[in-house]
């Protein structure tokens, strides 16, 4: 990481997943997730939220947007991502989901 002005949390994202030499496509998949999840709830920090607020958003996705599985896999793959490798939060397990068609 630079020295200097701290980073936004997307530009910290993008910064360690091209640290690790993600695809174009995951970096943009990834961020796309996390800022939608940010703005379902009101845009709130990931870091005052947990699984339960991951489960909401994934089964918002399922119930109201209609996602199919894989979608709603790939959000909840940008999630664990943030809360893991960004935030470096352990979040647990995720409570049980409506899971897409």
């Amino acid at each position: 990481m630079r020295s200097g002005p701290k980073l936004k949390l997307l530009d910290r994202v993008r910064h360690l997943i091209r640290a690790r030499h993600y695809s174009r496509r995951t970096e943009e998949a990834y961020v796309h997730w996390i800022r939608r999840y940010i703005v379902f709830h009101k845009k709130r920090h990931p870091s005052t939220m947990g699984a339960a607020d991951i489960s909401a958003f994934l089964t918002w996705l399922a119930v109201e947007r209609h996602v199919s599985a894989s979608t709603q896999n790939q959000a909840l793959a940008g999630l664990l991502f943030l809360y893991r490798d960004v935030l470096s939060i352990e979040i647990g397990s995720v409570p049980p989901v409506v899971r897409a068609r």
